[in-house]
């Protein structure tokens, strides 16, 4: 009797400690984790009140700002990885965790079966990681290896059918710009190249989708398949092990390998400075919630050009908390490659800061060439690459643009377009019918 009296004090003294914490101390305003803005305090009106949006929107400020927020999900991160389930011999495990994805471009796909086999000019085969131990984390975010070389891959869920779309816009920009060269590139994803053989099965293979989509393409845009010159590249450090994006290291073969089909100049590393920011741990980790991912930062390398000297125009948009764009400012100088200290989860935005803007850079090559890129997050790392091949580099994200495309082309006297997106934005039905509206809307 005696214990269980000093079991409920303690657990009372707990709970207490817990109703403090919580209804007295600083709320948190954001999450490193997850990389985002916490939810704010509503505005308080009467009509809000009577129709129960106050007290609902009251009720997810509470839950999404506790103090101490991130502190108290790495907690449970270590609960659940000492807890994780395994499944035997094959050395493959499962978080105890939700399997909701969390990720705007994981959500956008939907598991499908995986197709057959087909016979392709390059086949990749993992020798990297293929024996690696692997378990399931949230989201099924496939974790690969242990200790300071874990590496956190997003499974990729498309069919060998999929994506004609995203042809079809390069196709139908091609149609309305006769005189200008179109080029389309399908970044594969980190998965496709370190994916462990006992969870190959989690995952669809990405080469017969990109096959499909360079099939559907008309014969005069040209196709810029990476997908070889990255695999033969596998072993170096391509992409990003805590972060969804590929490194700028993986971008820089890209960009290559776009030169060679573009006929223009490309300079080797050898031109460029290398920067280096220490113990980065990107998105990945907040994505799965495994606290192995937390414990194996990495160095977030890009390389800066020289002997090329070049200036960045931004016109920035503003958008709302659900993305979308609710102005657009004046044109103001900025700087290309910005500057994050050792240990910034906000690195990958090196390259031109965000996405929400439309960047012009012009650069002191003068061959009459004229680049215009369209792409979601991934392409941010190519343009460096690029302003010994253009005298201007214009880049629009998928998401964010509200001009008119066509009136913006013969405007800035474009002569070539790139589209550049990862397979999962190549794959979405969104990206493709965004591209085709920016064809005809009127200019904002």
């Amino acid at each position: 009797m005696r214990y269980n009296k000093v079991y409920l004090i303690i657990i009372c003294l707990l709970l207490a400690a817990l109703a403090i914490v919580f209804n007295t101390f600083p709320r948190s305003t954001f999450s490193e984790l997850e990389k985002r803005e916490l939810a704010r305090f509503p505005e308080f009106t009467t009509e809000r009140l009577l129709n129960g949006t106050f007290t609902y929107e009251v009720s997810s400020w509470f839950s999404d700002s506790e103090p101490f927020r991130d502190h108290f999900m790495w907690l449970n991160m270590q609960v659940k990885d000492l807890i994780r389930l395994n499944t035997g011999d094959e050395n493959v495990s499962f978080h105890a965790a939700k399997t909701k994805p969390e990720d705007h471009i994981a959500s956008e796909t939907k598991k499908v079966t995986i197709p057959p086999k087909t016979e392709e000019p390059y086949v990749y085969e993992n020798h990297i990681t293929a024996n690696e131990n692997a378990k399931i984390t949230h989201a099924g975010i496939i974790i690969v290896g242990s200790g300071k070389k874990v590496r956190a891959l997003m499974a990729y869920g498309g069919s060998e059918n999929g994506s004609t779309g995203y042809a079809q816009a390069a196709n139908q920009y091609k149609d309305s710009f006769p005189d200008v060269n179109v080029y389309c590139m399908v970044i594969p994803t980190a998965v496709e190249y370190y994916c462990p053989d006992k969870v190959r099965n989690r995952t669809c293979p990405q080469r017969p989708t990109i096959t499909h989509i360079f099939r559907n393409l008309s014969a005069k845009v040209k196709p810029v398949d990476i997908y070889a010159e990255l695999g033969r590249h596998a072993n170096e450090d391509i992409y990003l092990r805590t972060d969804h994006h590929w490194a700028a290291l993986g971008a820089y073969y890209a960009a290559k390998k776009f030169a060679e089909v573009a006929g223009v100049p490309f300079r080797p590393l050898s031109a460029y400075d290398k920067k280096i920011i220490h113990n980065f741990v990107g998105n990945m980790y907040g994505y799965s919630q495994d606290i192995a991912v937390r414990n194996a930062p990495e160095d977030f390398v890009y390389y800066v050009p020289r002997d090329v000297a070049y200036s960045t125009t931004y016109t920035d948009y503003t958008i709302d908390k659900n993305y979308r764009v609710v102005s657009m400012g004046s044109p103001h100088q900025g700087t290309f490659f910005q500057h994050f200290k050792n240990g910034s989860g906000a690195a990958y935005c090196t390259f031109m800061g965000s996405d929400a803007r439309i960047t012009r850079v012009e650069t002191s090559t003068h061959n009459g060439r004229r680049l215009l890129i369209l792409k979601d997050s991934f392409g941010n790392a190519i343009p460096g690459y690029l302003f010994y091949s253009f005298e201007q580099v214009h880049v629009i994200d998928s998401r964010y643009f509200t001009m008119n495309m066509v009136e913006y082309v013969r405007t800035n006297g474009i002569t070539d377009i790139l589209f550049a997106n990862n397979i999962f934005k190549a794959y979405s039905n969104n990206t493709y019918t965004k591209y085709i509206k920016y064809l005809s809307q009127t200019t904002n």
